[in-house]
């Protein structure tokens, strides 16, 4: 008699976990209040590193620089091509080639899984970062010398160390979202995101205003 009750009293704790785990079946995680986002510094302060700074370190770590698109295709081998993932978006690419060094892709990466790890920690909903330039051929850089006259002839892009990651556009990941965060704001996480980053001396930032983006280049200790 004891033995069926027991067994009858298991059954029916085990029906009831089962109920439980079906209950939660199909239902999203619930998301707590949006915190408020807000970015305690200055933009351009805070990202001011020159054209200088950005070329030495791109000098000391990155690749020769290729003349053409036909001299970059043996560079490739040295460098890891990036494509839109979980954490990033490509756009389409004009004037640049989407490769990079390894450190520089790892810390592309690492600022995609970053900025949404932060959005998650806000119960902000969730985007993809934008990266609008990359490496470029010598060739590329005069080309683009040629439209848009603000652009350097000495560019750092040149290394394979160097990216460019909008602070106007973004992804949103799930469209069924109704949440909807501002440009601003999400440029405010990314800014903490790269400020971060380079407190940890994983990067130069250069906040470009007329292109509406952030200039990075790689670093890497000595």
């Amino acid at each position: 008699m004891m033995k069926k009750t027991t067994l009858s009293i298991w059954f029916m704790m085990a029906a009831f976990a089962a109920a439980a785990i079906c209950s939660s079946c199909g239902k999203k995680e619930q998301r707590g209040e949006l915190k408020r986002i807000w970015y305690n510094g200055s933009y351009n302060r805070d990202f001011k590193d020159l054209n200088d700074v950005h070329l030495a370190e791109a000098e000391r770590i990155g690749i020769k620089p290729a003349s053409n698109r036909e001299e970059a295709e043996k560079v490739k081998k040295e460098m890891k091509e990036i494509s839109t993932n979980e954490y990033y978006e490509v756009e389409e690419l004009k004037h640049s080639i989407p490769y990079l060094i390894p450190s520089a892709a790892k810390l592309l990466e690492d600022i995609g899984r970053n900025f949404q790890d932060s959005l998650r920690n806000l119960n902000a909903s969730i985007y993809k970062v934008k990266v609008t330039s990359v490496t470029r051929t010598i060739d590329d850089v005069k080309n683009l010398k040629k439209r848009n006259t603000n652009s350097s002839q000495n560019s750092a892009h040149r290394y394979g160390t160097t990216f460019d990651v909008s602070w106007v556009r973004y992804t949103k990941v799930d469209e069924s979202d109704t949440l909807n965060i501002d440009n601003d704001r999400l440029k405010m996480v990314l800014a903490m995101v790269l400020r971060d980053l380079k407190r940890e001396e994983r990067c130069y930032v250069k906040h470009e205003r007329k292109q509406g983006c952030f200039h990075i280049t790689a670093r890497e200790k000595k």
